[in-house]
């Protein structure tokens, strides 16, 4: 990648490696071994969320969030007979636009290796007026490995995951590929973490897992953490294309980072959002607000699961989500990193965040 004003081998590393919901194994040793070099104390849990800890002047503590997993799928079926194609069946981990499966590589990770596959498409002119008109399902949907029924049936697993194959690109001022949902956000708080050095307060920064099936992580992390305040990381959506009016597009690449005042699962604490708007404005950060109308983050998560806690997100503006050509502007990425850093950087433990 062209150079920029951040560890852009690091990104690209978390987003090409694979994790889906509940297995985000992988993943989860890249953010131990980065989180080892910069915090204090390190654990995991039960359910694969890591917490790592830097310790402040004060008791008062901050958890930060940014999920681990990306959607994918579970093998549920090889189909075929004899001497046939082997096929294989997917169940949907998270939400997947099924129009947008044809014609990709996929990996399929079994207990021998990982496995590649494509999704294919028909040609079109194969197709009748009503194959060509029906909107299909991720049922629908099946992954040729180009090996016969039997060796496929051998080598494949009910329960193996399945993730989208895609290399991570620079394509102008923006990088594009997959899982920058939620991973370019893991790596803003990663890139945080390095930064910040004698804190305040205590931050937890907390890498979560499951979020794309339920924010199931961070509603454990609320409960088991406790934090005084929490702030998730997440990417939000960019409309900002020919077919969408202005009204539409949520947020703009290249505008700033994205401070949330609500989607479909919060409301972020007034008090919050606006300290973020006022360090944004006092360090020069460009950014926009958010008014996300379906969708939820970490976020929710930690509002209420131990009690009423007041919580803010920061948010990286992203086109094409839930595809494999997610795209994001590097200024809003470089501006987010800054943002965080300096919202953590100025918490004291004694702003008064009670409405």
């Amino acid at each position: 990648m062209e150079s920029v004003s951040f560890d852009a081998e690091l990104l690209e590393v978390l987003t090409e490696t694979s994790g889906v919901p509940g297995y985000e194994d992988r993943v989860r040793e890249l953010v131990v071994e980065e989180l080892e070099e910069t915090v204090d104390r390190i654990r995991t849990d039960a359910m694969g969320n890591v917490v790592g800890t830097l310790e402040g002047e004060s008791d008062y503590s901050v958890a930060v969030a940014a999920h681990m997993d990306e959607i994918g799928f579970m093998v549920r079926n090889v189909r075929g007979e004899d001497e046939e194609a082997g096929f294989v069946e997917l169940d949907a981990l998270g939400g997947w636009d099924a129009r947008v499966l044809k014609a990709q590589r996929v990996t399929i990770h079994t207990e021998d290796g990982d496995l590649p596959g494509v999704i294919g498409s028909p040609p079109p002119h194969t197709l009748d007026d009503e194959e060509r008109e029906k909107t299909p399902e991720v049922e629908d949907v099946a992954v040729d490995v180009g090996l016969p029924y039997e060796e496929a049936d051998e080598r494949i697993s009910r329960g193996d995951l399945v993730t989208m194959d895609q290399t991570t690109e620079r394509v102008g001022e923006t990088i594009t590929g997959k899982a920058l949902d939620d991973r370019v956000c893991l790596f803003a708080m990663l890139e945080a973490a390095r930064r910040l050095t004698e804190p305040d307060v205590t931050i937890h920064f907390c890498a979560t897992v499951q979020e794309e099936v339920g924010l199931r992580g961070a509603n454990a992390l609320g409960v088991d953490v406790d934090p005084d305040l929490a702030v998730a990381l997440d990417v939000t959506v960019a409309n900002d294309l020919p077919e969408f009016d202005d009204g539409d597009h949520v947020t703009e690449l290249g505008e700033g980072t994205a401070i949330k005042l609500k989607d479909s699962s919060v409301i972020t604490n007034p008090k919050v959002h606006r300290r973020m708007q006022a360090v944004a404005d006092e360090r020069g950060i460009d950014f926009q607000l958010e008014i996300l109308p379906a969708g939820g983050t970490d976020t929710a998560g930690f509002q209420n699961t131990a009690g009423a806690k007041p919580v803010g997100a920061i948010s990286i503006p992203t086109r094409y989500l839930h595809t494999v050509t997610e795209t994001a502007h590097v200024d809003d990425i470089a501006a987010t990193i800054d943002l965080l850093e300096a919202f953590l950087e100025s918490e004291d433990g004694d702003h008064e965040y009670t409405l």
